[in-house]
């Protein structure tokens, strides 16, 4: 059993422990703030070490999705930038063959979305289908045209195409079909093919 004694003298702190013949007696102020200040210091690095505890581990950062967007009109290029660049991707666009050819011998894409005619040939996209898949058995192509007969659309699939759409198509949708392709082996990415999808798309 503890006691507490405060006598009138404020320098003085008695504990009496029972047996009463048994007494610790400190006199010494020093000791006794000593005491609190490693008291203080100790209390104050538990509650930083609590405090880290329950702070919750940083997310780790996903790397960009480098994204070619490929079209002779500049309105969809524009369109798609904006859109995907909100979306988180890093994007480039090109308008001609030559200049497409040229970014994709340069950068590695992860993602490739491609109009088939830059001109006049409803073929001419075929040219940089081809060279990104000889480049990259990796790199996720969207082909993505108003364009093509069936003949066509199953070139372009043998070509090395992921995806085959028709315009118009929402972005929304142009956006599942690439993070569905990105989240899937390619295995599974050489059947999405769909059709055209109403107004409101590029």
């Amino acid at each position: 059993m503890l006691h507490g004694v405060y006598p009138i003298n404020p320098t003085a702190l008695f504990y009496r422990v029972t047996p009463s013949h048994f007494t610790v007696t400190t006199q010494s102020p020093g000791l006794y703030r000593a005491s609190v200040s490693v008291l203080k210091r100790v209390s104050g690095k538990l509650s930083r070490l609590l405090h880290r505890a329950a702070e919750p581990e940083p997310a780790e950062e996903k790397p960009a999705v480098h994204l070619l967007v490929v079209d002779d009109e500049e309105s969809i290029c524009f369109s798609m930038s904006e859109y995907f660049s909100q979306q988180g991707f890093e994007v480039d666009t090109a308008s001609e063959v030559e200049e497409a050819e040229k970014l994709v011998r340069a950068r590695k894409y992860e993602v490739i979305v491609q109009d088939l005619r830059l001109g006049t040939s409803e073929r001419d996209g075929l040219q940089v289908v081809k060279l990104a898949r000889d480049l990259s058995s990796e790199t996720r192509i969207v082909v993505l045209t108003a364009y093509g007969s069936v003949e066509v659309e199953d070139e372009t699939m043998k070509t090395g195409a992921d995806a085959f759409l028709r315009k118009p198509k929402p972005l929304s949708q142009v956006a599942q079909v690439i993070q569905g392709l990105l989240d899937s082996p390619r295995t599974y990415a050489t059947r999405t093919r769909t059709a055209g999808g109403g107004g409101g798309g590029i």
